[in-house]
């Protein structure tokens, strides 16, 4: 499956990147697992006043730890991010927007 995903960070810097993958449920929830170690590793912080953490919190939260200049300029950094969210999510398209606090598919 190709999976073509936007990254938001602001309105003057976005990455579009494309990978292809061939999802499974094994692949699938290693990815989930990815994003919770990942999340761990670069001491993300909850979104919501509640503490809850989503995987589409942990898909934000990863992407903004990372950054837009680790990603534009990490080319495996950004393609594994990519991997694991087409992975994690199963969907052709994603759009991840920080401002907008959202992903879409």
């Amino acid at each position: 499956m190709r999976c073509d995903l936007t990254l938001i960070f602001t309105a003057r810097q976005t990455l579009d990147l494309t990978v292809h993958v061939d999802p499974t449920p094994a692949l699938a929830t290693q990815a989930r697992e990815w994003f919770e170690q990942t999340w761990t590793a670069l001491g993300c912080e909850p979104l919501r006043p509640s503490g809850k953490v989503l995987l589409l919190d942990k898909i934000m939260g990863v992407a903004d730890a990372l950054g837009y200049a680790v990603l534009s300029s990490d080319q495996s950094r950004a393609d594994d991010y990519a991997r694991q969210t087409a992975l994690a999510l199963g969907k052709p398209r994603i759009t991840v927007d920080l401002p907008g606090l959202t992903v879409g598919y």
